[in-house]
């Protein structure tokens, strides 16, 4: 039975080459196995830059290097690759995407005989996802290849009997999620007594996933002269204390994630919307057209989020993909697929599935809601910027959320600009950006003439002007018609309450407020919540209530206060004077051709 803290997310083998490594140089810059022309007698460049041979790499390891088209190490690996093959234990924090793999993967290689024939294994490192696993035993086995590196990744959802052949016939590497390496420990098939050296890479994930009590059972059974090595790009008290424990002496390194220089773009954008609870799908999608991801990921809490905001997504037209718990294996890799294979472009994921995937052409990470940890903030954002590219981080957040983004802006080291979301004029010029693009790429780059005699045959009755004027309408018209000509409701953070009650207080926890309407009070004094009996399953967004109740009352748009929609159920603030009409109206009509419950709202 696979366990839900062992999320798959990418079929066995699927690590492309250059994704389960974390180098950032450009292909075959040095020479193989030695110092590269215009390198120090002590390793490092001339021009002073540090260099894989200046950390003392056997030859094996530099000519693997090489291949892969490294030219210098990372910050983290500069720091960590040292002190680690001296067998140090080292603590390290660090962002992902920096570089983390091969910190503490050459370091493992470097201390390993070369072409073992041993069966039990003299290195153990313990992730937390089945991607991870696969991510860094490709690169194990890509760097280790001449050393003749037996790696095994270790994970669930996979058959075990596959794994208990290859630890009998003998490994030099395991890479497991705890939950499976635990089971086969328990077994009697994995055999930790020759273990040198363990790492828990992305640490903190393994303790948010529950997997705190298998990481002590594991390390239990190493040898207590063990080298221990603990990454994480947070450093929780509970994962402190856990480091206290297991590690002596450690070396300790943080390395930040890279920012921008002064007159330099940040290799990440990130951005947070106020956005009314209600519109988010709608401003999400507006948001989306006008940023025009290659691929993105949006997260969501809850499966049911998930599901409904694919099929939201996919209704405009994007290629949405769900991925959550619920989810057989099966059903994940192929999602996964189609995502690397460029059939999907958006990912809509919990948290818990989307854990450890490295998704190479991923520009986007959105934050469907503002998450209710900044650690993971860290980790969502991490996903992009990676490897010198540059990406793009969106939060939605909701007009009483002004105080968590302050605190994510404070644990992440970084600013989060707050912009308004795009109109429809927005959207409008946006697209007619790209159609500029794609004409002014099809001039630069296509063999036009073959169309010359169609433009000269018209040139004979038209303008030239004219022409070309018709030519791009019908390239824009091509692209799709502009049907999203509803305005979404501009509102802005919500001033924070005094006494203690923090900035949503009583009674506003999830409720999208009008701009300038204070909670639980309409436009004309003291309010109630109704429950209308039909949601986002029919269709529903605020204005269809709005519509029905002053379509069908005597009220106006702005006696209508906060509106939720759910899944199934709706619910709307409207005056207390008038609740009563407005139920016995909404009873009698029909409401986007549907009849509904109404009732004055129980809680």
């Amino acid at each position: 039975m696979t366990d839900e803290r062992d999320t798959p997310a990418a079929p066995e083998g699927t690590a492309t080459e250059g994704t389960a490594t974390e180098g950032t140089a450009t292909e075959g810059t040095a020479t193989e196995g030695t110092a590269t022309e215009g390198t120090a007698p002590d390793g490092t460049a001339l021009d002073g830059t540090a260099t894989f041979e200046g950390l003392g790499l056997r030859p094996e390891l530099l000519k693997a290097l090489t291949a892969l088209g490294y030219e210098e190490p990372t910050p983290i690996q500069q720091e960590a690759v040292p002190p680690l093959a001296e067998g140090r234990d080292l603590l390290g924090q660090a962002a992902t995407g920096t570089g983390k793999t091969a910190a503490f993967s050459l370091p493992v290689l470097q201390r390993m005989a070369a072409h073992r024939t041993e069966r039990p294994p003299v290195a153990l490192v313990l992730v937390p996802t089945r991607e991870l696993a696969v991510q860094v035993s490709e690169a194990l086995h890509r760097y280790g290849r001449d050393l003749g590196a037996r790696v095994l990744p270790v994970y669930g959802g996979a058959p075990i009997v596959r794994q208990l052949r290859s630890l009998e016939s003998g490994v030099d590497v395991v890479v497991a999620t705890p939950g499976r390496a635990l089971d086969l420990l328990n077994r009697g098939a994995l055999q930790l007594g020759d273990v040198a050296t363990v790492v828990l890479d992305e640490a903190d994930e393994m303790l948010d996933m529950g997997f705190a009590e298998d990481l002590e059972a594991i390390l239990d059974a190493t040898p207590e002269q063990r080298q221990t090595v603990l990454f994480s790009a947070t450093m929780p008290r509970r994962l402190d204390a856990l480091a206290r424990r297991h590690l002596r002496d450690p070396v300790r390194i943080t390395i930040a994630r890279e920012t921008a220089r002064p007159g330099e773009t940040p290799r990440i954008r990130q951005t947070a919307y106020v956005v009314p609870r209600g519109a988010k799908p709608a401003a999400l999608g507006r948001i989306l057209d006008v940023e025009a991801p290659t691929a993105a990921i949006v997260f969501c809490r809850t499966r049911e989020e998930v599901d409904s905001l694919t099929e939201t997504l996919n209704g405009r037209g994007y290629r949405a993909e769900a991925l959550h718990g619920g989810m057989s294996q099966e059903q994940r890799d192929r999602v996964m697929g189609r995502l690397r294979g460029g059939t999907a472009d958006l990912l809509v994921a919990t948290d818990v599935a989307a854990r450890g995937l490295d998704i190479e052409q991923l520009t986007h990470v959105v934050n469907y809601d503002v998450p209710s940890a900044p650690e993971a903030y860290v980790h969502r954002i991490g996903r992009v910027g990676r490897a010198g590219r540059e990406g793009v981080a969106i939060t939605l957040a909701e007009p009483r959320e002004h105080r968590m983004l302050k605190t994510i802006e404070k644990v992440a080291g970084a600013s989060i600009s707050v912009q308004t979301v795009p109109t429809v004029a927005d959207l409008r010029a946006r697209r007619l950006d790209l159609t500029r693009g794609a004409l002014r790429e099809s001039l630069l780059g296509d063999d036009l003439d073959r169309f010359r005699v169609v433009v000269e045959t018209l040139a004979d009755e038209f303008d030239l002007m004219e022409v070309a004027l018709a030519a791009v309408k019908l390239a824009h018209e091509a692209a799709g018609p502009v049907d999203d000509d509803e305005e979404i409701p501009q509102v802005s953070f919500r001033p924070e309450r005094d006494g203690g009650r923090g900035p949503a207080g009583r009674g506003t926890g999830r409720r999208d407020e009008r701009p300038g309407r204070p909670a639980g009070r309409s436009a004309g004094g003291p309010a109630t919540r109704l429950f209308v009996g039909v949601g986002r399953d029919a269709g529903i967004r605020p204005g269809d209530l709005v519509g029905a109740i002053t379509g069908e009352t005597g009220l106006t748009g702005r006696d209508v206060g906060s509106i939720e929609i759910h899944q199934r159920f709706a619910l709307v603030e409207v005056p207390e004077s008038a609740a009563d009409e407005v139920v016995q109206a909404l009873r009698a009509t029909m409401i986007k051709g549907r009849k509904a419950q109404v009732r004055r709202d129980r809680a």
